[in-house]
């Protein structure tokens, strides 16, 4: 028996599995995976930004629609990513990356939209008003005045899809679609659980970085006086975080 214990055995497995190059550099090893899994992640995020961040302005803007934008949302989330991959494969569709990549864009629909719903519409009336007394269009009030002041909550919605998705795009995997997933179907096959908790490892971290990248890219978007929270925290003054309403 493994004086360590099991559990210290599996840790040190992952992480010789972790350090070993060739693990990194083979064909269809990390690095390839890892591209696999970014290039999956960020075309169902970046699709389902096309197609909810519209609506989003459209209904936040007109003030209408928030009962379908509520539904439609929580109709999408009730769906398992799961069970559209099992439906498509009785489909044209089939199994592999479009399969997932289409699961994925649903999966990734609705915080975008209600974020970005919840964001216009929470923008300060007076200043809509105020916007066109000055003679702005439509389009101008919505990208000069409301999408500034609702940048901060359109973001958090991308960044909690993009976070989800990130973490369910190791489904892929079972589906032939590929991504770091496979990996931890690998060590499971092999019932070697130093792989499998490699796998996990990699596929958390790419998630934190995900989240770090994107909180960075919404503090830079957001309007006003730049301070990094840090400071802000030192000086004693207060750090504003905008909660998702989901």
């Amino acid at each position: 028996m493994d004086p360590a214990g099991p559990g210290m055995s599996v840790w040190q497995d992952a992480v010789t599995y972790l350090n070993d190059p060739f693990n990194w550099t083979r064909t269809n090893g990390i690095l390839e995976l890892l591209g696999q899994h970014l290039r999956i992640s960020a075309t169902a995020v970046l699709v389902a930004m096309v197609v909810a961040v519209p609506v989003g302005v459209l209904l936040g803007h007109t003030g209408r629609g928030g009962g379908f934008t509520v539904a439609l949302s929580n109709v999408s989330r009730a769906v398992p990513t799961l069970a559209l991959l099992t439906v498509f494969a009785v489909t044209p569709i089939g199994f592999g990356p479009t399969a997932t990549t289409i699961a994925l864009t649903v999966f990734a629909i609705p915080p975008i939209l209600t974020n970005t719903y919840v964001g216009f519409r929470g923008v300060d009336r007076d200043v809509v008003e105020a916007s066109r007394a000055m003679g702005l269009s439509e389009r101008q009030v919505v990208l000069q005045a409301e999408l500034p002041l609702a940048a901060p909550l359109l973001m958090t919605g991308v960044r909690t899809a993009a976070v989800q998705v990130v973490a369910t795009a190791t489904l892929a995997a079972l589906v032939a679609g590929g991504g770091l997933g496979r990996i931890i179907n690998l060590g499971f096959g092999q019932q070697d659980y130093g792989v499998v908790l490699a796998g996990a490892i990699l596929v958390a971290a790419l998630a934190v970085l995900t989240e770090l990248v994107l909180s960075a890219l919404s503090w830079a978007l957001t309007p006003g006086q730049k301070r990094l929270p840090f400071l802000q925290a030192r000086a004693g003054g207060p750090v504003a975080e905008v909660a998702s309403p989901l």
